[in-house]
């Protein structure tokens, strides 16, 4: 596994590469066919809230990308905190794989069948499509004329089509509380996200 450390306004120092190193034995040991483990820090504008570092680690492959970010008063708190939150997302990806293994096992189709009480997965209603589809929070726009507290940020990410289980998985190795994505089944546009303990919701969008 290749391990490549980044600053940004922050030096890394020999002693912070050999205290990054040093904890990737855990993460080779639970993923041995991990490829790369990606480590970026940044120093927080003087402008922000919080002062300190910002730590983000990318995990990649084989499999879905697991990333988790941190901020702290110093580069090792920080990687600390993010490097607890990696171990817990493969820690959740290997049990969630264990589940499915299982005899319990619920297929899509089944679930689908009978509502989706078994798996706790209720379809939304016309109401929410319909506000998802539309837009519920307004947006303020920012102009030089008046100062706004809202901030929004654009992201656009290639389309993927995955079976529902699969985008919760992806969903939780992010970290995310929800995931667009591409049913493979019903060819929707649709989202998962997390519901309460090991509970998620799907909504799809419909013509």
């Amino acid at each position: 596994m290749d391990v490549s450390i980044h600053g940004r306004n922050v030096e890394i120092t020999d002693r912070f590469e050999q205290y990054v190193e040093s904890k990737t034995e855990k993460v080779a040991g639970l993923l041995p066919k991990a490829q790369a483990f990606e480590v970026r820090v940044s120093r927080l504008s003087d402008k922000s809230p919080k002062h300190g570092d910002r730590v983000e680690i990318t995990l990649v492959g084989p499999g879905p990308v697991i990333r988790a970010e941190s901020v702290g008063p110093d580069k090792y708190s920080a990687y600390d905190i993010a490097y607890g939150r990696v171990l817990e997302r493969i820690r959740r990806s290997k049990d969630r794989a264990h589940d499915r293994r299982g005899k319990g096992r619920t297929s899509l189709g089944d679930a689908a069948a009978n509502d989706f009480a078994v798996v706790d997965l209720q379809p939304a209603s016309a109401e929410v499509i319909d506000a998802v589809a539309t837009g519920s929070v307004p947006v303020v726009a920012e102009t030089d004329e008046a100062y706004s507290p809202v901030v929004i940020r654009s992201k656009e990410f290639p389309a993927e089509r995955l079976p529902v289980e699969d985008a919760v998985d992806q969903m939780e190795l992010v970290g995310h509380d929800f995931f667009l994505f591409i049913d493979a089944e019903t060819d929707k546009p649709s989202v998962v996200y997390r519901r309460k303990g090991w509970n998620y919701g799907v909504i799809s969008l419909a013509e």
